[in-house]
């Protein structure tokens, strides 16, 4: 078995976390990059890992293990999607090499499973090696049914079987929270910080069913007069967010007593725990980089076993 140090990163759409991981499993040196796989082009991941993150964190000669965005069609190299349902120790096993020149750098796949509607599949990448590096951080998590909810641009909803992801769905609150606010009927340059306003917007989502109609009460309770314009943009987000708190969890077949754990960026998870709590909703909350720190060891301990 490898014992030596290795350099794990979670590269995805928007930036790169970069950690240098020692032979016991403890952190050395981290590092943020904005190298979000969307501001690279074609051919320039290799180069930028190499000239930019290696050096960085001193780590210029030590195997490293890729999981996000960075395995997409867009990234360095496509690692394609192992189906569900998968464990660590599948995609361990389909772990892709690709050669880098100073020290092999391996990707993670993402996933693939059966989607809400029929005949479209779901696919995610990035959120799985978290999700997996929770389960497996305790053997008692490994056991039974979880579900997860991993907050973004693009959220996922996972539910996971005696340590397997099983299913899992995407919703796209985060992307049309930006468009919304961005260039539609409801834009606002008000920031998102208004709690009340949030926590109106999350009560008004009902059910989660007929945002579309549910969407205009962002413009009517301004043009009628009993909001104020600068809350707008914290209704909205209380708004989708509730939609989302309320429905996704239904498409996987979770009732609302099931535990939800809450893994990812801490300001995004603010949010969703607000959301949860109005709505009754029972959950623990994990952070995104341990649980992303803790999948990349597992998978690469694996490796090398």
């Amino acid at each position: 078995m490898m014992d030596g140090e290795f350099l794990a990163c979670d590269w995805g759409g928007t930036n790169l976390r970069a950690w240098r991981i020692g032979g016991d499993n403890k952190v050395l040196a981290a590092e943020d990059f904005a190298l979000g796989v969307s501001r690279l082009s074609p051919g320039d991941a290799e180069r930028r890992f190499r000239d930019e993150v290696r050096p960085s964190l001193n780590a210029d000669h030590v195997p490293a293990i890729l999981c996000g965005m960075i395995g997409s069609e867009l990234g360095w190299r496509t690692a394609g999607y192992l189906d569900c349902p998968a464990t660590l120790d599948a995609v361990a096993r389909a772990l892709v090499n690709v050669d880098s020149g100073s020290a092999p750098v391996w990707i993670v796949p993402g996933l693939k499973g059966p989607g809400p509607t029929s005949g479209a599949p779901e696919v995610m990448r990035g959120e799985e090696t978290q999700v997996l590096g929770w389960l497996g951080q305790d053997e008692a998590r490994g056991k039974g049914r979880r579900l997860f909810c991993h907050p973004g641009t693009h959220s996922k909803w996972v539910l996971a079987q005696d340590g397997a992801v099983e299913r899992f769905v995407t919703c796209m609150t985060g992307e049309l929270f930006d468009l919304l606010k961005t260039h539609s009927l409801l834009r606002s340059d008000s920031p998102a910080t208004d709690d009340a306003a949030f926590d109106e917007g999350v009560t008004a989502a009902g059910d989660g069913g007929a945002l579309a109609a549910r969407l205009f009460s962002v413009r009517a309770r301004v043009s009628a007069g009993v909001a104020d314009p600068k809350s707008t943009s914290s209704y909205l987000s209380g708004l989708l967010i509730g939609a989302e708190v309320a429905s996704a969890p239904a498409l996987l077949g979770v009732g609302p007593r099931e535990t939800i754990q809450l893994i990812g960026e801490p300001s995004l998870c603010d949010r969703y725990a607000r959301a949860f709590a109005s709505a009754g909703r029972p959950f623990h909350r994990h952070g995104g980089d341990e649980a992303a720190i803790a999948g990349l060891i597992a998978l690469f301990r694996r490796l090398h076993a």
